[in-house]
């Protein structure tokens, strides 16, 4: 019975998280209403939030991992920022950073 319940608890909440999006992009909000200024925030500001976020795990991780890994990791993402503020291409910065990784991989 326990397990029903989990069964049907979790599958409200994948319906929900599956509508939701479908609620906030709903026409209604494209005037510029209160719908329309959430979805310009979230577009604004989740990305570079998601991002640090992601950088600051895989540097932990890295970190408590191994030593050497860590500084592997974070001269890769040095060159992932400079490449990607010189060229302001997110494909270019992607590839020149993870090809840094996997040479600075092989040679240490």
């Amino acid at each position: 019975m326990e397990a029903l319940g989990m069964v049907l608890a979790m599958g409200v909440v994948i319906i929900f998280c599956r509508a939701l999006p479908f609620l906030f992009f709903s026409r209604s909000g494209e005037k510029g209403g209160a719908s329309g200024r959430l979805i310009g925030f979230v577009e604004k500001i989740v990305p570079p939030v998601a991002m640090t976020v992601l950088t600051f795990n895989i540097l932990g991780a890295s970190f408590k991992a191994d030593q050497i890994d860590g500084l592997l990791v974070l001269g890769a993402s040095a060159v992932t920022a400079v490449l990607h503020l010189w060229k302001r291409n997110f494909l270019i910065s992607i590839l020149g950073g993870t090809a840094v990784y996997m040479i600075l991989c092989r040679l240490l």
